[in-house]
């Protein structure tokens, strides 16, 4: 039996020296550790030994697996150290890098930008004010009565008592108005608030108002203003149309439509099935409105108008509905 505990021992010794990954050394635990090594055998037959040969079989055996058992553990630090400072793959140089993903502004900002440059171009200058406004600046120093429908709370977002969340971003021209006699010429984009909720409509949505007074303004330079922005982002193929209107603040009004990229005129759910979606509203000052900028109406004309960036978007990209700008979903956001 000692001589088998010889044997074995060499053997042992043996293979540990041919280990060279940790594939081979768990090949060499399971042969000299597992439950169906040699060693095992040895030790499961110690019952048949004479009682004087067990301690002697029983001391050999355990020492050999003592030794391979720590064997295991230090040949296992040393393959590990090795692993790490190795790569696990050939590395191909020539192999064009990967590109790590990187944000991006969103569509409306990228929008809101573009439009500012093109009305920069003409000459405007870029205004802000504040999303939460008062009744005043809001509706009466437009000239918005105080039993428009425009004023009910079915419409509009009232913080409290003579306080709103501004509905159109009209309210700005006013402040600039107050604070600079003509010429003036701003646009003036930023988030505006309305009750409404459908495919082209969401209660937060963003919008860019425009101002021009001048002495001797006219209907035309609003119209070849209008239409040299919508040709200039929707591209010269757009066809267009100013419909007769009534708002608050300007007289005479317009509202302009352009034709619906989704349906391309055929009629579908974001156009309304008529081909056409409204894009802005527009019309000359009305005098009312000077009066409270304490504007000489006899002497100054001018032009507002005011369009939705959001709604630009849907039909510059063929967006079915206005919800795709703010569900925050990767897969439509990075498209743009």
């Amino acid at each position: 039996m000692k001589e088998q505990l010889d044997t074995l021992e060499n053997e042992s010794r043996a293979d540990l020296a041919g280990v060279t990954d940790l594939q081979s050394l768990e090949e060499y635990r399971v042969k000299w550790l597992g439950r169906k090594s040699p060693l095992t055998d040895i030790l499961r037959s110690m019952k048949d030994l004479a009682p004087e040969d067990r301690k002697l079989v029983g001391q050999g055996a355990n020492a050999i697996k003592q030794a391979a058992s720590e064997a295991v553990e230090s040949k296992k630090s040393e393959l590990e150290a090795v692993s790490d400072s190795v790569p696990n793959q050939i590395i191909d140089f020539s192999l064009p890098g990967r590109q790590p993903q990187q944000g991006h502004q969103h569509l409306i900002t990228q929008l809101t930008n573009e439009m500012v440059e093109v009305f920069s171009d003409l000459g405007f200058q870029v205004a802000e004010g504040p999303d939460i406004e008062s009744e005043y600046y809001n509706f009466d120093s437009l000239n918005t009565p105080a039993d428009h429908p425009a004023r009910d709370s079915h419409d509009t977002f009232y913080v409290k008592p003579g306080i709103v969340l501004r509905t159109h971003t009209s309210p700005v021209q006013m402040r600039i108005m107050e604070k600079f006699q003509p010429p003036v010429a701003v646009i003036m984009p930023g988030r505006v608030y309305r009750v409404d909720y459908d495919a082209s409509h969401s209660p937060m949505f963003n919008q860019l108002e425009g101002l021009l007074v001048d002495t001797n303004v006219t209907f035309g330079d609003l119209k070849g203003t209008i239409e040299h922005f919508l040709h200039k982002i929707f591209g010269k193929n757009v066809k267009t149309r100013f419909r007769p209107h009534f708002f608050p603040f300007t007289e005479p009004s317009a509202e302009v439509d352009v034709s619906c990229s989704v349906c391309e005129g055929s009629g579908c759910r974001l156009c309304k099935n008529s081909g056409w979606i409204e894009i802005l509203g527009c019309g000359m000052v009305d005098p009312e409105v000077f009066k409270h900028a304490d504007y000489d109406y006899d002497t100054y004309t001018g032009f507002a108008f005011g369009m939705g960036i959001d709604r630009i978007a849907l039909l510059r990209h063929s967006i079915n509905t206005i919800h795709h700008l703010y569900e925050n979903d990767l897969r439509f956001l990075e498209q743009f």
